[in-house]
């Protein structure tokens, strides 16, 4: 795999900080109101996966039709890397406590962050599969 296919990979990531930040927005002023509390979490997890499958879908197969079926697993670590990294560090920055960012990961508190964290590692074999 070309170095200069795990950075375009690398743009495609980017994007998908403002689609979570949007999410979370989505969350939190309209998604609590018609759903509750109970409810939203979970729902704004799943619409953030498939908000994160799409644009993969959509701007990914260029970069991936030359990678092999290893280097759509590099792409899928190396998001999944980011994506926990920017977590804890935006998390800890904005004065969150290392056990608050930890119980994202439950899925039994209603949070599906896990899922959102796998789509972001799969999305890449799963549409070099689908797609060529």
């Amino acid at each position: 795999m070309r170095v200069k296919n795990i950075l375009k990979s690398l743009l495609i990531w980017l994007c998908f900080i403002p689609l979570a930040i949007l999410n979370g927005g989505l969350r939190n002023y309209v998604l609590v109101r018609i759903l509750g509390e109970r409810w939203a979490l979970p729902t704004s997890g799943i619409l953030l996966s498939i908000a994160i499958y799409i644009v993969s879908w959509l701007l990914l197969p260029r970069i991936i039709k030359r990678c092999s079926t290893r280097g759509c697993w590099l792409i899928g670590t190396c998001w999944a890397t980011l994506t926990v990294a920017f977590e804890f560090t935006a998390g800890l920055a904005s004065g969150h406590s290392l056990t608050e960012l930890l119980a994202a990961y439950n899925p039994l508190t209603g949070n599906l962050w896990l899922l959102v964290v796998g789509t972001t590692f799969l999305s890449p074999i799963i549409i070099k599969r689908m797609k060529i």
